[in-house]
């Protein structure tokens, strides 16, 4: 069998022709491996990995090309990919050439970052890749540069592998801790406050701090808020307890302003930062995830210690641990917050930004709970435009969706900010009013009717359409025991505003006799 290489390859990069021309010129044969779903890694033996090739013929090396830009999630996955399926192969990375469209302007990983993270040899350019392949195989795969620190070669977290070569068995044993703690996070807050409390185990700080930027783009503008706060300074702990501002924020929010000078560059210019301000000693690490900057790291210890002798700063191997750790707790952050996005997507109407029908059911569900804990009410108002297809007959659907974004900003206008406004679907709307009786909930309808009614709607077209509504109002438990009655019962109550001409209020009707508790809907069987 000739020489080959395994050419891992993900689903939305394919590999330059470069890279192929050369590794056909040099006469080694190249297989395209799509990289696998996690859950799908298996060792599998090199024939089915490469297509055909011997079972007995081992690749001389897998190649993955690191376009610039690349994620840190994709750069996991590759190395979680290799290492299971093909154990004990070197893992090469091959830099997209630069004549290649996309690949200017994008920041790029540096060669002993991406050493570090798990691949055993970096080619700059393609043409670097035969001889690298044969120092690879003379060497058996291995060479004194670039051998993986042996403390930690048998073990592979994501991010784990950017851990300094020479590291104490307790700080290793404790970075690892850190980085699989933050894989049990779902929100930023518990991620930073995890990865906060890992680093006090590792590096010793009075305090330290993760900063959230408020804005993307790095400028000197970019304002900080604290996220999480592990321990205080002296001066900070000397601020009396009755304190105000941080009884009623905590410490984290407390900080909001104190960011040191060093977390403020650290985060304009993307760099660690060593300082001494104002007698102190700052350590601060930007924590970028996918080419953004999340937020920043930031490490102080007073300058003298309580017994009056000088204290040392952070030194430079506290700094390249930091800015390894740095990597898996960026990412954590920026998970959370895709996490956070996607679940404010699903509960978000898509045209006209209010909540949708899988919100309501969950909030409906807690409110109806919590009237019943506390013997208060609760109050829906279930509503439908009327003759609404009229507009989509005559004006067009691009109209009709106009329509409805403009009947969002007239709803929300006239409610409270703690109610909460849902899209139901097509033209219809409900209104939840907590803590409300039959005669506020009549008061917001009527007030939320006469509002559409003399608004003139433009369609986004200068048109001036009139549209009135009918709405259908119930309450618990006065009108239902359970959230789906109360939506079924004000939907009912529209109807018959629907009956009684349009463009009026309604209202459920009061069941004939309270039900025994043992025959009520369970609150816990909705949605």
């Amino acid at each position: 069998m000739s020489k080959h290489v395994v050419l891992l390859t993900n689903a939305h990069e394919a590999p330059a022709a470069p890279l192929t021309d050369v590794l056909r010129g040099a006469g080694v044969a190249a297989f395209v491996e799509g990289i696998r779903e996690p859950e799908a890694l298996a060792p599998v033996a090199v024939a089915e990995a490469a297509a055909g090739v011997e079972e007995e013929a081992a690749p001389l090396a897998v190649l993955y090309e690191v376009v610039p830009g690349a994620e840190m999630r994709e750069l996991y996955s590759v190395i979680e990919h290799a290492g299971a399926v093909w154990p004990g192969v070197p893992l090469v990375a091959c830099r997209r050439p630069k004549d290649v469209p996309g690949a200017l302007s994008l920041r790029q990983l540096d060669a002993p970052a991406l050493k570090r993270l798990g691949f055993r040899a970096i080619a700059d350019e393609p043409a670097q890749l035969p001889a690298l392949l044969r120092e690879l195989e003379d060497r058996g795969g291995m060479t004194g540069e670039l051998r993986a620190p042996e403390s930690a070669q048998d073990i592979w977290l994501p991010g784990a592998s950017f851990l300094p070569e020479k590291i104490s068995r307790s700080d290793l044993r404790a970075a690892f801790e850190l980085v699989a703690s933050l894989h049990f996070t779902n929100d930023q807050t518990s991620a930073a406050n995890a990865a906060l409390a890992g680093l006090a185990q590792i590096i010793e700080a009075d305090r330290w701090t993760i900063y959230l930027t408020s804005d993307a783009s790095g400028n000197v503008e970019t304002s900080l808020e604290p996220l999480a706060v592990r321990g205080l300074t002296a001066a900070e702990r000397s601020i009396p307890e009755q304190d105000w501002q941080r009884a009623l924020l905590g410490n984290a929010l407390a900080l909001s302003g104190s960011e040191s000078r060093a977390a403020r560059d650290a985060v304009t210019r993307t760099i660690t930062l060593r300082k001494v301000e104002g007698g102190r000693r700052f350590v601060a690490v930007p924590l970028v995830s996918n080419e953004r900057v999340m937020g920043v790291l930031e490490g102080v210890r007073e300058g003298v210690r309580e017994g009056g002798s000088a204290r040392r700063g952070f030194t430079k191997a506290n700094v390249r641990l930091l800015d390894a750790l740095a990597v898996p707790i960026a990412y954590a952050l920026g998970n959370a917050l895709r996490i956070a996005e996607a679940e404010r997507l699903s509960q978000t109407d898509d045209l006209t930004k209010l909540h949708n029908a899988r919100y309501l059911r969950q909030y409906l569900l807690g409110e109806v709970r919590r009237a019943r804990r506390y013997n208060s009410s609760v109050a829906v108002l279930f509503f439908d435009l009327d003759d609404f297809k009229l507009v989509n007959d005559v004006h067009g659907h691009l109209v009709g969706s106009h329509v409805l974004m403009e009947m969002a900003t007239i709803i929300l206008s006239s409610v409270r900010d703690t109610d909460v406004v849902a899209r139901y679907g097509g033209d219809e709307f409900v209104v939840v009013l907590p803590e409300s009786n039959v005669e506020q909930a009549a008061f917001v309808a009527e007030r939320v009717r006469r509002m559409i009614e003399r608004n003139h709607f433009s369609g986004g077209r200068g048109l001036r359409l009139k549209l009135t509504a009918s709405f259908g109002v119930a309450t618990f438990p006065g009108h239902a025991q359970s959230p789906q009655q109360l939506v079924a019962n004000a939907d009912a109550a529209m109807y018959e505003a629907k009956a009684a001409g349009k463009n009026c209020v309604r209202f459920a009707a009061a069941p004939p006799s309270r039900q025994p508790a043992s025959q009520m809907d369970p609150v816990s069987k909705w949605g």
